[in-house]
């Protein structure tokens, strides 16, 4: 093979580092929401000014004064209700942080790819071979592990993580049919516009003054990590396929162990780094298979080879 030919199958090292600081962010935004929410402020108040202050930071990195298309949709009911599967994710992950750890909060997110695969099927009309669906099952006994239903550590916070993990698969579904009518520059405007406007009026009634000036800087960082983790993702993703990324948001993993122990003084037990590495293990293998089924699909010389491949 000549050397242009590995060019053009190799990951762009600056794409990964993109990848691997959008994780950094997020990881500082998970951690600035749990100081928060333990130091008594509203989860619900925390999520609104989280988005309120991303929809800020979008307006500026978009231009929004001159990119019209920004306002654009195709469908904005669509919009709104893939808007409240984010914020849905957003804030009933800031309530499993009062009683979860980083990492087992964390450990849960990542079944999400699993749920996309098992979902994409009956949404999306994807099909998914018995190797995934067996990936699936893996990756499930791996959240088991964590939760541990019937052993009393199944709490309200393993079911608010839950929670916010289904929203976060319904608004992936949702970003997967919306992308081929919507633009990119509309899907991340709106989905931070829609909980803004429609939690606005909920926040006379949750909203909960910082108990100092430290607290109120950690709640309005809130907004620019979750932005720039966002805008960090749109970087990546225009120099490098979805597939040759997908492994590294994993390494978010490490970030949420060393947060949880160096600012919290918790470090997960062996049933989390058992069902952690139970569930990105099947999601890696997941995202390897598809890898897979796109390069066979590609190659095949028949519609009839082609869906043979997918059953597979």
């Amino acid at each position: 093979m000549s050397a242009a030919g590995n060019t053009e199958h190799a990951t762009p090292g600056a794409a990964i580092l993109l990848v691997i600081s959008a994780g950094f962010c997020f990881s500082l935004l998970d951690v600035s929401a749990k100081y928060l929410v333990l130091s008594g402020v509203n989860a619900v108040f925390v999520s609104w000014t989280r988005f309120l202050v991303h929809l800020l930071l979008v307006l500026m990195l978009f231009r929004g004064w001159s990119n019209r298309g920004m306002f654009r949709v195709a469908s904005l009911p669509k919009q709104i209700v893939r808007g409240i599967f984010l914020f849905g994710s957003t804030v009933f992950n800031f309530l499993a942080l009062l009683t979860l750890q980083l990492a087992e909060t964390m450990s849960i997110f990542f079944f999400a790819p699993v749920v996309i695969t098992m979902l994409a099927g009956p949404l999306l009309g994807e099909r998914v071979g018995w190797r995934r669906w067996a990936a699936v099952m893996v990756g499930f006994a791996g959240m088991l592990v964590i939760v541990r239903p019937g052993f009393g550590a199944f709490g309200i916070g393993h079911l608010y993580a839950l929670t916010s993990m289904l929203s976060y698969c319904f608004y992936v579904i949702m970003t997967r049919s919306m992308s081929a009518t919507e633009s990119s520059a509309s899907l991340i405007f709106y989905s931070a516009l829609a909980p803004v406007a429609l939690l606005g009026p909920a926040v006379p009634f949750t909203a909960t003054q910082p108990p100092d000036l430290w607290h109120l800087v950690i709640l309005l960082s809130l907004g620019f990590y979750g932005g720039i983790g966002h805008w960090l993702l749109i970087r990546a993703y225009r120099q490098a396929t979805t597939s040759a990324l997908a492994p590294y948001p994993y390494l978010q993993m490490v970030w949420m162990v060393a947060f949880g122990y160096l600012i919290f003084d918790q470090f997960p037990d062996a049933w989390t780094i058992v069902g952690a590495t139970i569930i990105v293990s099947s999601g890696l293998y997941i995202i390897y298979r598809e890898q897979v089924l796109r390069l066979r699909r590609s190659a095949a010389p028949s519609s009839e080879t082609g869906e043979l491949a997918e059953k597979l």
